[in-house]
């Protein structure tokens, strides 16, 4: 999802093969704090990632984002969270890969649940550019509701801009504890797909066409985040746990 604009409402790890390039590749040394208590950038997955903050409402959403909801745990995990700041705010988390990775495989190893996720959170698998051609080269797989909680399906493939005729295609994540999700992204074809813990494929789509975007200076994000930056229906705090992230060329 567009990280950078309102967003709407849309319907219709590391010991690896030689073949297999990981982010640590391209790793950088940790900056400094960026508040106290709180760096400003994270290392997960073999990478150095940044940590999006703000201190007042910024895309998507429009939300605030915070140091405090980014954390990486014992076991090598990255913690994203939706959560109350200490004035009762809501603030929710994004980080941010240090380099462009460009035409290849993506791939999201999730170690929560995301089918269940309030109708109102959005956890965001994506590419992004600051630059607007080929809609900021954004690639996405996105679990949402968009705030409703009667719809269906609670994910979609997508590349933008989701008003073309088969950019955006919706599907219903099982509740899987674990899943891995992955698009592939080739000169005028990406394919997405999903697979459960037992190692079933739950969902998957190809999309071709010459306004694929071809790469640039897009990084690969995550994120999670409030639509329309509404509290969550239920009131309480979200997280989502994601084991790694890693890229075949």
């Amino acid at each position: 999802m567009n990280p950078h604009a309102t967003s709407l409402r849309r319907r219709p790890t590391i010991a690896l093969p030689a073949a297999l390039v990981v982010l640590a590749l391209f790793a950088s040394p940790v900056a400094g704090a960026g508040k106290p208590g709180y760096p400003d950038r994270v290392t997960w997955s073999g990478a150095t990632w940044s940590i999006k903050t703000s201190r007042s409402a910024v895309g998507p959403g429009p939300d605030v984002f915070s140091l405090a909801n980014v954390s990486v745990d014992a076991a090598g995990a990255l913690h994203l969270r939706i959560a109350k700041d200490g004035t009762g705010k809501w603030s929710c988390a994004e980080v941010i890969g240090p380099t462009s990775l460009g035409y290849g495989t993506y791939t999201f190893r999730l170690a929560s649940r995301v089918d269940n996720l309030d109708p109102n959170v959005v956890l965001g698998l994506f590419t992004w550019s600051d630059k607007a051609p080929y809609a900021h080269r954004e690639i996405d797989i996105e679990f949402a509701r968009w705030g409703s909680a009667a719809d269906p399906t609670n994910a979609q493939y997508v590349v933008q801009p989701a008003a073309t005729i088969g950019h955006l295609t919706r599907f219903t994540q099982s509740a899987t504890t674990t899943s891995t999700q992955t698009f592939e992204w080739r000169a005028g074809r990406i394919t997405w797909q999903s697979v459960d813990a037992t190692g079933t494929t739950t969902a998957a789509h190809t999309y071709l066409g010459a306004d694929v975007p071809r790469p640039g200076d897009e990084r690969v994000r995550l994120n999670l985040w409030l639509f329309g930056g509404s509290a969550p229906i239920n009131g309480g705090a979200a997280e989502v746990v994601v084991s790694s992230f890693t890229f075949s060329p």
